[in-house]
């Protein structure tokens, strides 16, 4: 198997991006990617995205792209994993070059959610719960996960406040970044007054809905290493997994066993243990999902990852930074475009690009994407060389 590098990342500002098309936005990022990898040919793409034919009525979108991003005839996948298409296209990107089948391939994600109203986005995003159990009952992700936080708060103690703490620093991180959706700071008492959804999540508790999209370009360590444009970021462990969709199946709602699951497979291939990691980006779609997330990673005990957040380790100065672009909450959600995300910032921060937001001597870093309530997940970890 060939090492695998990041030779190019692009990524768009996230927001409500009205006059954009679902095909404008993955050109732009991957134009971006591609200028950022002094590269103008590939053996094929992917193209991560959850839900086009609902918010936007176009499927298809693997030949689209290509088509209008000027790469046809060459190989182009769509990848749907729900909020975890992203990382799941990364992943058969990845495994595609380490393979030896292609030595160039350009990885996006994309998602166009705000055309339609609320109530359709609401619906086109719960597809990815599970449609007889859950959804013909009428629970949407805000409800499921408020389940999951109120299993969390009576089992080990988890509070409101540790909640709002999860936003609070990742605004805090967020108002760094100039291509996030929200680039403004907020307080524990702003999060925990803001708009009830399910108790005991309050609206800036959730993710937002975003337009947006981003990319990256893969190729070997060799090729990487005769271009020069950039530091060398390799993509050392990839791990996927998968779980139960509904939450009433699962032994555990607190327990996010994909994620555990993923980072061991990761872990294994990159020789290194989680904890070893200097930042992390974790799927933040609702503060409850990060605060288990450190858990199932390992980062944490069982039940510490409200505590920890209160404590400031997750946070930017913290003994392991979390989330340092502002996570979902934040930066935005544009569900196929976020585990695509995360890797751009992963190799910015490597890189040292990140400017403000700079994890100071970050040389490994782990990205943790997963879709619905945790059904399936993915894990990648990149590395520096020195």
């Amino acid at each position: 198997m060939r090492d695998v590098a990041v030779i190019g990342i692009g990524m768009n500002k996230w927001g409500e991006l009205w006059p954009s098309r679902i095909r404008d936005l993955y050109v732009e990022a991957a134009l971006l990617a591609l200028d950022d990898a002094g590269v103008d040919k590939i053996d094929s793409m992917y193209v991560g995205c959850m839900s086009s034919g609902l918010l936007v009525g176009q499927e298809h979108l693997g030949a689209l792209m290509a088509d209008y991003l000027g790469q046809a005839p060459v190989p182009a996948t769509r990848v749907e994993s729900a909020c975890a298409s992203g990382g799941v296209a990364l992943r058969q990107g990845f495994i595609e070059v380490a393979s030896g089948m292609s030595d160039v391939v350009l990885v996006g994600g994309v998602e166009k959610m705000t055309d339609i109203d609320g109530g359709s986005t609401t619906y086109a995003l719960a597809t990815a719960a599970d449609q007889e159990y859950e959804g013909f009952h009428g629970v949407t992700f805000p409800g499921l996960y408020a389940m999951m936080a109120r299993a969390h708060m009576a089992r080990y103690g988890t509070t409101r406040e540790q909640l709002a703490q999860v936003a609070v620093k990742n605004h805090e991180n967020g108002a760094k970044n100039p291509r996030a959706q929200f680039p403004f700071t907020t307080t524990l008492e702003g999060v925990m007054t803001s708009t009830m959804v399910a108790d005991p999540l309050r609206l800036m508790d959730c993710s937002p809905v975003t337009d947006g999209a981003a990319a990256v370009v893969l190729s070997t360590v060799e090729m990487a290493k005769k271009l020069k444009r950039h530091p060398l970021v390799k993509i050392t462990g990839s791990g996927q997994a998968s779980a139960s969709i509904a939450l009433h199946a699962r032994a555990d709602l607190t327990w996010l066993g994909s994620t555990e699951a993923a980072a061991k497979t990761a872990c294994k291939m990159a020789r290194c243990t989680p904890r070893e990691a200097d930042l992390f980006e974790v799927h933040d779609c609702f503060t409850i999902a990060e605060i288990m997330v450190l858990e199932a990673l390992g980062l944490v005990e069982k039940g510490k990852g409200g505590p920890a957040t209160a404590a400031g380790l997750t946070a930017l100065g913290g003994e392991f930074p979390v989330n340092a672009s502002g996570g979902l909450k934040a930066k935005g959600h544009p569900v196929g475009a976020t585990g695509v995300a995360q890797i751009v910032e992963l190799a910015e921060q490597l890189r040292g690009d990140a400017g403000a937001r700079q994890v100071k001597g970050a040389k490994r870093g782990l990205a943790q994407n997963m879709g619905g309530t945790g059904a399936s997940a993915t894990v990648h970890i990149l590395e520096v060389e020195s």
